[in-house]
C-alpha cells in the first residue's frame, strides 16, 4: 500500500493497515527499523475502553490491585 509524506512529514497511514496493526488515535513510538519505520501504539498505565469493556492495554500496563479492583468493578457503573 502506498501514501504520500507532505512537506510537514506527515504521513496518512491508510485504514486497512491501521486497523491490521490496531492502531487508533494517539501517541505512537515511531523507530528506525532497517531503511523503514515502525509505528507501535504507547500504551498507557490505566484502561482502555474497547467495545463499551474496560481491558487492560497489550503492553506496557502494569497490574495491580487498584486495576483488578476496576475492571471487577466496571459491570456495576
Amino acid at each position: 500500500m502506498r501514501s504520500t509524506i507532505d512537506k510537514a512529514g506527515r504521513v496518512v497511514v491508510p485504514k486497512q493497515l491501521r486497523d491490521q496493526a490496531g492502531l487508533v488515535p494517539g501517541e505512537v513510538e515511531i523507530t528506525i527499523d532497517g531503511s523503514g519505520l515502525r509505528l507501535e501504539p504507547v500504551a498507557g498505565s490505566g484502561l482502555v475502553e474497547d467495545g463499551g469493556r474496560l481491558v487492560i492495554p497489550a503492553e506496557g500496563a502494569e497490574v495491580d490491585d487498584d486495576l483488578v479492583r476496576s475492571l471487577r468493578d466496571a459491570d456495576r457503573r
